[in-house]
């Protein structure tokens, strides 16, 4: 992955993101009134149209949707089921939430829940310098509540970390790592996982994953060559996948136990009602959700 400049994929979920709010308040399955903030000036005046004129913003969705087959749908869809999780999860009492890969992410900001706990925010420096540049012209922000951890997940680990942040593992923690396992290698993602699992019991974690069968080829998807193009452009090769017959047993190994995993045809059709054919091109992506058992993973040398 680069780390020359803020990431290409964040910029494109955050266009996502921003699109979605755009829409009438009836209708959109979320506010996130950052996402513009961090787009480029050509996306940022397309999105203010977008605010402006409905049929825009239909006629912007549907040339996104032709040009990257499934990517907004698919991201749309599951910012939403993440969100629905971390809601369910902050009403339980977790006392903290932790970001992981946080991108261009607004969770901390946008959702009045989580002002109530603190919540750790951890990428890339170069990321989050760009990230905190731009809040800082939002008036009247305010982030007390929220600590910006910097990380590379290929050379440091969570735990050398978070111990210098005032993360505490004794605490309820609920944690997001959306959009980012399948830029990392298997030692990176198994040592966050591992370190997820070691935290206090009656926590959890929603992450997302692409299907191994996508890497190895075992089995057909379809991509679309943008979608490649972006990614081999901006330096953002897909590394990892899980089977999804594997997962709870991999996630078991470290400490947590499977609560529910969606492929993106099951998550866009409950989150948004998309059929099978708008989620076509991302199939392949998985969202899931598991609980913190207490076992710390130690019964798995994986």
């Amino acid at each position: 992955m680069q780390t020359s400049e803020a990431s290409r994929t964040a910029q494109l979920m955050a266009m996502f993101r921003a699109l979605e709010s755009s829409r009438p308040e009836n209708v959109r399955l979320f506010a996130d009134p950052f996402a513009v903030l961090f787009l480029k000036p050509p996306m940022r005046f397309a999105i203010r149209l977008a605010e402006k004129f409905p049929a825009f913003q239909v006629g912007l969705a549907k040339f996104i949707d032709q040009r990257w087959p499934g990517a907004r749908p698919s991201g749309v869809a599951r910012t939403a089921y993440i969100d629905r999780a971390l809601e369910n999860a902050l009403a339980t009492g977790v006392a903290q939430v932790a970001i992981l890969g946080a991108g261009y992410d607004s969770r901390a900001y946008r959702m009045e829940q989580t002002r109530r706990v603190s919540v750790f925010e951890v990428d890339r420096a170069e990321t989050q310098r760009r990230k905190r540049q731009l809040l800082a012209r939002v008036p009247g922000l305010s982030l007390p509540h929220v600590t910006f951890v910097e990380i590379d997940f290929l050379r440091e680990t969570l735990q050398h970390t978070f111990s210098a942040a005032g993360f505490d593992p004794r605490r309820r923690t609920f944690f997001v790592w959306e959009g980012v396992s399948h830029y990392l290698d298997s030692s990176a993602v198994d040592s966050t996982m591992r370190f997820v699992g070691s935290c206090a019991v009656g926590g959890g974690i929603a992450f997302t994953y692409i299907h191994h069968g996508l890497l190895d080829g075992s089995e057909r998807f379809s991509v679309s060559p943008h979608v490649s193009r972006v990614l081999e452009e901006a330096g953002e090769p897909w590394k990892f996948g899980l089977y999804p017959e594997e997962l709870q047993s991999y996630l078991g190994a470290r400490g947590l136990n499977l609560v529910e995993d969606l492929g993106a045809v099951e998550y866009g059709a409950r989150c948004i009602g998309a059929s099978r054919d708008q989620m076509k091109g991302y199939e392949f992506y998985h969202v899931a959700v598991a609980a913190i058992n207490g076992s710390g993973g130690r019964d798995c040398q994986k």
